[in-house]
């Protein structure tokens, strides 16, 4: 008994302090000593200098896996069904029985007493432990791909409040040089208004594009502030550890790119690698395990007895065995229910499987409609800003006036803000498309080197990749 005592766990009690939490959480910053080694680690090289002044999104999303605490959960819920395996693992125990007796009247020199002491070694049928164990291992596997799931909700959210925060802060640039312009422009027609040479009325315009422009700027200066705070929430951070970290996301987008994903390649990409629908399969299998569960416990499990007593002065031996009789019930109910969740799951991953390819469907089209609408303002932009040259020159030979310069320059920045809106639509329209396929569709070069290294140790130097 000493000895089983011993092989036991004990509680070990774990309070949660708000306060302690609290405090963890705001010394998080992106300087950490851990991180460091975990980034060195998964790129296979080293991080100098560190911190980095400017972080770019593959590294980013690294430190978003490494901070989140959506991450945390969902690893948690992984090592439950971990557990959960070595619970269905688990033998029934055998149950000893003691059961002292004494009598009161026993005949001249025979011993009062006959205790009886009986063993029950249960004994399962029907392959039950084999069927647990299958079914909590495909609830592991669903689980750990649920991890990759909610990595890539993680990385997806990181990719959009980048792609804000950046757009906004260039947004911001592009309505300065715009106010500035603007307001060059309020101030010649003032000074014509002053000399007679224009109306009243043809301020009126100049003065509310310049009222629009300066409220425009500070919504867009607001969005680049948001857009921190949407970072540092992505990230798993507060806002203050990411104060003074530059971010380096750009809006640009080549020509072409991604058109290599056809919808064939994107269905079958996404089918074959999409976490969420491999999960979807996992929790299938699991509930076709519980099934052949419930159909194995009609089988009765067998009970194996044997027992001592001492009677009296007698010493009494006996082996049993015992069986539930299924006469009343077979377990009809249970694996009614069991099949029921069998097409349940059945239907739920069908849908699942219907969403996604509607999802690369649309991702599809609104991505070629993007990238189409980017091409004709990239060529808009580029006569603008011909135009807006050929001003300056014209306004350096004496040709023009300053209004008529100020004019030019004005109708290229509004063109620039068109360009930059057609580039986060097709930025937009590109994370849509990773959403769908769940793979990243631009490589990425900074972790590429590790992943190679880290291949050719896997197979060894003659193996083939």
């Amino acid at each position: 008994m000493a000895l089983l005592l011993a092989g036991c766990a004990h509680y070990q009690p774990a309070p949660i302090s708000p306060a302690k939490s609290l405090a963890d959480f705001n010394a998080r910053t992106l300087a950490e000593p851990g991180l460091r080694a975990f980034l060195e680690k998964t790129l296979n090289r080293q991080v100098s200098p560190w911190p980095p002044g400017t972080w770019d999104f593959p590294t980013l999303t690294l430190v978003a896996f490494y901070f989140h605490p959506g991450l945390d959960v969902v690893r948690a819920h992984w090592r439950v069904t971990q557990a959960g395996v070595q619970t269905a693992g688990g033998r029934p125990n055998p149950v000893l029985s003691v059961v002292p007796g004494y009598s009161f009247n026993p005949a001249s020199g025979v011993s009062p007493w006959f205790p009886l002491a009986n063993l029950d070694v249960p004994i399962e049928t029907a392959g039950k432990r084999g069927q647990r164990i299958a079914q909590a291992q495909h609830l592991s596997e669903a689980a750990r791909l649920n991890i990759v799931t909610t990595a890539w909700q993680v990385r997806g959210n990181l990719r959009a409040s980048l792609l804000d925060c950046a757009a906004a802060k260039q947004r911001a640039e592009l309505l300065r040089r715009q106010l500035h312009l603007e307001q060059q422009i309020v101030s010649l027609l003032e000074q014509r208004l002053e000399a007679g040479a224009v109306a009243r009325t043809d301020l009126t315009l100049p003065r509310i594009a310049l009222a629009r422009t300066a409220a425009d700027l500070a919504a867009a200066e607001r969005q680049t502030a948001e857009g921190r705070v949407r970072i540092a929430d992505a990230l798993g951070l507060s806002v203050k550890a990411i104060a003074g970290a530059g971010f380096d996301f750009p809006l640009s987008i080549p020509a072409g790119f991604g058109s290599e994903l056809t919808s064939d390649e994107a269905r079958q990409q996404a089918l074959l690698s999409r976490p969420d629908l491999l999960s979807a399969l996992a929790e299938y299998a699991a509930s076709q395990s519980a099934l052949q569960l419930e159909i194995a416990k009609q089988y009765p499990d067998i009970h194996l007895g044997t027992g001592y007593q001492f009677d009296q002065g007698e010493h009494k031996w006996s082996l049993g065995l015992a069986a539930e009789l299924p006469v009343l019930n077979r377990n009809q109910g249970p694996t009614a229910e069991a099949q029921a969740r069998r097409e349940e799951s059945a239907n739920r991953f069908v849908a699942l499987q219907a969403r996604i390819l509607a999802d690369i469907d649309r991702a599809l089209a609104v991505r070629a409609s993007a990238m189409e609408q980017v091409t004709r303002q990239r060529q808009l932009t580029q006569l603008a800003r011909e135009q807006s040259t050929a001003a300056e020159a014209l306004f350096q030979a004496g040709a023009t006036d300053r209004l008529e310069l100020a004019s030019a320059q004005l109708e290229a920045g509004v063109n620039d803000l068109a360009y930059l809106d057609a580039q986060l639509k097709a930025q937009q329209a590109l994370g849509q498309l990773e959403e769908a396929i769940q793979r990243p569709i631009e490589p990425w070069p900074a972790l590429e080197p590790g992943r190679a290294l880290r291949s050719s140790k896997l197979r060894g130097p003659d193996q083939s990749p």
